[in-house]
């Protein structure tokens, strides 16, 4: 399908008066779309667990107060906008790659898959993705790749607030099996104390077996 890069000039032509968040939606709703959703993904850097992602659409104008960036908000913001982005929503699709997979395919393609899982979980069908990034494909429907999406689309910043909470409660739930790890503090990245864990403890079954450790 159709595959497009976003520019800032692109911009130039929205409605007046649209909230930046929403520029790129609007841009399709002006056209007579209904369903735009946003795609984007959590956990590429980590050494150890899944990768996640989500895909969320939302009906025409609707703005949560505080959506942004994951990266950028607290956790507890984070769980916040968690419920209301899931209650506001038209739809939310997750999609998750193991640790195996990630290793098997590479964290790049298993990102994408992720991303694709998300997609075809949504329960009602897309006519258009604004997506993080700009490498995604999607064989049936039309992309809009956006880098730094998370900061510019209200949609993309939904779905990586879905994916980063989906994907923290599933590194708090591995910490109870492998609490040595210590991964509900740091969610399976690179810190020096995880670093320090896996040099005492070797790698634990989540671990992904194609990172390479560069610390120490």
């Amino acid at each position: 399908m159709d595959v497009q890069q976003a520019v800032h000039e692109d911009m130039e032509d929205a409605p007046g008066g649209t909230p930046l968040l929403l520029l790129y939606e609007e841009r399709y709703w002006a056209k007579g779309m209904v369903h735009i959703a946003g795609v984007d993904e959590a956990g590429r850097g980590p050494l150890a667990g899944p990768v996640v992602a989500a895909a969320v659409i939302f009906p025409r104008g609707v703005l949560i107060g505080g959506v942004n960036d994951s990266k950028k908000l607290t956790e507890k913001k984070r769980d916040l906008l968690f419920d209301d982005i899931r209650s506001a929503a038209v739809a939310v699709g997750v999609g998750v790659v193991d640790h195996a997979e990630i290793d098997r395919i590479n964290i790049l393609q298993a990102s994408m898959l992720a991303m694709r899982i998300a997609i075809a979980n949504l329960n009602v069908a897309p006519e258009q993705l604004l997506v993080d990034g700009n490498f995604f494909r999607h064989a049936q429907y039309p992309v809009l790749n956006i880098v730094k999406g998370d900061a510019r689309s209200h949609s993309i910043a939904a779905a990586s607030i879905i994916a980063k909470v989906t994907r923290d409660r599933m590194m708090c739930e591995l910490d109870a099996i492998y609490p040595e790890y210590n991964f509900a503090r740091h969610k399976g990245y690179g810190t020096s104390a995880h670093i320090a864990a896996i040099r005492e403890h070797g790698q634990c079954p989540i671990h992904r077996r194609s990172f390479v450790l560069h610390k120490g």
